[in-house]
């Protein structure tokens, strides 16, 4: 297991890491991990579907009034927003914490399922709920708050800083899910040191891939983002291992080439 001391100093000697080369490994992983990561965006859905009926539902209420009462019924609206308990205010808030710590352990294990891809190891769909457990979904929900307290301040200030915030932010499940027993004090300071020295070269690559892939999603009749919108994770993914690696795998490799 990587230390933390180890982490960063794999960061700082980090090679130069060539745009083309990224993108190109990027494209011929996501042909392996295409499938996993169309199971991924169903998992999400279905992981955030109980939070939009919660906050969705009051909604129709409000909508049915109106139409009783005319569009341009103002007491329908009044009385909408003044029917909303704290209590419920509350449970949507809680709900995007919660469930938004679920989604990003998706995401972590689907880190696992890339590498494993990548090194033709063998895969199960169990592999996205590795990290579906309450000492690992601690950490993610605090990872999703330091993240929104990190980004909406930055996104007040004219979007500006969160050009630069949002590259690290992107790192946290990878590094949580390479190295579990960090603390998250600890994730936060490797991806921010990793999004630091890598940040032109992720923020082309997440740019570019997002990109190509909801156009190409859109291609395919729209219902295609949900087979190519895991493309961007692979570009990260090849970041970190071309930075930081996977030290099982490095030694295993050299073992197989000592006995050749």
């Amino acid at each position: 297991m990587n230390t933390l001391s180890n982490l960063l100093e794999k960061i700082q000697n980090a090679k130069t890491l060539d745009f083309g080369t990224i993108f190109g490994e990027a494209i011929e992983l996501f042909k392996k991990t295409w499938l996993h990561g169309f199971l991924l965006q169903l998992f999400t859905i279905l992981i955030m579907l109980p939070l939009i009926i919660i906050f969705y539902v009051p909604f129709l209420g409000l909508i049915l009034a109106q139409q009783e009462g005319g569009y341009g019924n103002d007491q329908a609206i009044g009385n909408f927003f003044a029917g909303m308990s704290l209590l419920y205010i509350l449970v949507v808030f809680v709900g995007v914490f919660v469930l938004g710590a679920v989604s990003v352990a998706l995401n972590a294990g689907f880190y696992r399922i890339i590498k494993k891809f990548d090194y033709n190891e063998q895969v199960t769909t169990s592999d996205f709920f590795h990290f579906v457990k309450v000492k690992y979904l601690t950490k993610f929900f605090m990872l999703m708050l330091i993240s929104m307290l990190i980004a909406i301040p930055s996104a007040l200030l004219c979007y500006i800083p969160l050009l630069y915030v949002i590259v690290p932010i992107s790192f946290f499940a990878i590094v949580m899910a390479f190295n579990p027993d960090l603390s998250v004090g600890e994730v936060v300071k490797v991806s921010f040191k990793l999004g630091t020295k890598k940040w032109g070269i992720t923020l082309g690559l997440l740019i570019v891939a997002s990109l190509l892939s909801q156009i190409v999603g859109m291609l395919l009749c729209g219902i295609g983002v949900l087979f190519t919108g895991a493309f961007p994770y692979h570009t990260t993914y090849l970041v970190y291992k071309n930075v930081i690696g996977f030290k099982d795998n490095d030694d295993i490799n050299q073992i197989g080439l000592i006995e050749e």
